[in-house]
């Protein structure tokens, strides 16, 4: 096996989303550049080269040498060993230039000039304890190491980071976490082994509401247990409930639950949930509409900045109204979520048409309509990519929020084909927004606007917003 070669380089820049293209020491005979992630602009590490490739190389960081100019101590006591953030040593403004740099010239590899369509980046309101749902997982932080939950090391696929002081979770979260690991540790129950497929517990879930407070629990463990009978196990899981209800939180608990999740893969897959107290679902408030939100549907998980991110498609949308007349228009919103984009815009348009893959956030989506007095949106389960066959009605504006991978390339030929005047597209993943960008651009499509949101601050995420508009005269 060939020995690892240890190099020394500054960083030069950093390219989306965590892609540190380090200078490499003159002396060296090697490539002059090498990609390490978990970088800032300016330091000067010492890193281990891991693969070659044709003009660059790939390399382990080792250690910083020297500091980044804009470097700051980190407030977080658990970075950089918790793999939940990257930039919590950036001061958030240091951040933002990062993020608008990097979407800008992401923009310009498909349009080459954007000084006349890209508005720059939008901050989050809050900085700190802004996130509205955490997975937590069950493990260790070494083997055979004593129970904990939290975030996996950076870097580890087994290793776990009790995260009781995380920046990006709010004091409720952080008292939840802290009495379920206590309840758990004091069981002596073992949390489910990736690799051996046994044990009990995995993850736990925690929503909280920014706008009413709600917060919803979910415990989720594997059916294999060391429980003699369900009694023994049901009575643990009721001493876990009466210890979160006790606890001094801002918020309100509605509800407690338990899910079964038999998978080999490390995700959270619902085979089954209890409700254990209250109710399967909470409210959150956006831009004067109230949503209903189930354990496992989509939902922006920075709420303030959400409504940031919402009003700038909605005013995106309003540009465009000068050529479609929405209030007898058919919008169509794919990858709808919960809706939220739908009811927005459902008070200005004649019809909107919400698809979505998951079904619970379809039910959802069409209880937050009936809630927030909306009678003229329909919301569809299904793959966008089968389910644009199905409709009858063609749509005189399409909105796009696709998951982090894109819009499926057979599913972009379709939405083309329909020929609108206008598209905004939201993405949480811009290197997929370029592609597909690429492919609107050569079906006559161009870009109107372009706007980044950050609404994950400490992390190397961004959204952006686009509006394209068809350009005259194409077929």
């Amino acid at each position: 096996m060939k020995k690892e070669q240890i190099l020394e380089g500054t960083v030069q820049t950093i390219k989306f989303p965590n892609k540190g293209i380090v200078s490499i020491s003159e002396d060296s005979s090697e490539k002059r550049q090498c990609i390490v992630k978990h970088v800032l602009p300016g330091q000067r590490i010492r890193f281990a080269v891991q693969k070659f490739r044709s003009g660059s190389c790939e390399g382990r960081l080792l250690e910083v040498l020297e500091r980044s100019p804009a470097e700051a101590d980190s407030a977080c006591r658990h970075f950089p060993a918790c793999g939940g953030c990257a930039y919590q040593n950036l001061p958030y403004e240091e951040q933002l230039k990062l993020k608008e740099k990097q979407v800008r010239e992401l923009l310009e590899s498909a349009l080459h000039d954007v000084s006349d369509v890209f508005e720059g980046i939008k901050p989050s309101p809050v900085q700190t304890g802004y996130r509205n749902k955490m997975e937590f997982s069950f493990g260790d932080s070494s083997k055979g190491g004593p129970l904990e939950l939290g975030m996996h090391k950076r870097g580890s696929f087994y290793d776990i980071v009790t995260v009781t002081d995380c920046q990006i979770i709010d004091a409720d979260y952080q008292k939840i976490l802290t009495e379920t690991l206590s309840c758990f540790r004091e069981a002596g129950l073992s949390f489910y082994h990736k690799l051996t497929h046994t044990g009990y517990l995995r993850h736990l879930l925690v929503r909280k509401a920014a706008r009413t407070g709600e917060i919803l629990v979910d415990l989720i463990t594997a059916t294999q247990t060391s429980f003699d009978n369900g009694h023994a196990e049901q009575a643990l899981l009721n001493d876990w409930q009466t210890r979160l209800l006790s606890l001094p939180l801002s918020g309100r608990l509605t509800g407690i639950l338990h899910t079964r999740n038999d998978s080999v893969a490390d995700m959270i897959r619902n085979d089954g949930t209890d409700i254990l107290y209250g109710q399967d679902y909470f409210y959150e408030e956006l831009l004067g509409l109230k949503f209903k939100i189930s354990p496992f549907s989509f939902f922006q998980t920075n709420s303030l900045s959400a409504e940031v991110l919402y009003e700038t498609a909605r005013q995106y949308v309003s540009l465009a109204q000068s050529g479609v007349d929405l209030q007898g228009a058919v919008v169509y919103d794919l990858y709808s979520g919960t809706g939220t984009i739908a009811q927005l815009l459902a008070p200005a348009a004649g019809k909107v048409i919400g698809v979505e893959i998951v079904e619970e956030a379809v039910e959802a989506a069409r209880e937050n309509a009936v809630l927030n007095g909306l009678h003229n949106c329909e919301f569809i389960a299904g793959d966008v990519l089968q389910v644009l066959d199905e409709i009858e009605k063609k749509p005189d504006f399409i909105v796009l929020d696709p998951p982090r991978d894109g819009v499926h390339p057979k599913a972009l030929k379709k939405i083309i084909r329909y020929g609108v005047e206008h598209i905004v597209y939201i993405s949480c993943k811009p290197t997929s927004l370029v592609r597909d960008l690429e492919t609107f651009l050569g079906n006559g499509y161009r870009v109107v606007r372009a706007c980044a949101i950050d609404q994950f601050p400490g992390t190397v995420h961004v959204e952006t917003v686009v509006l394209m508009s068809r350009v005259e005269n194409q077929p």
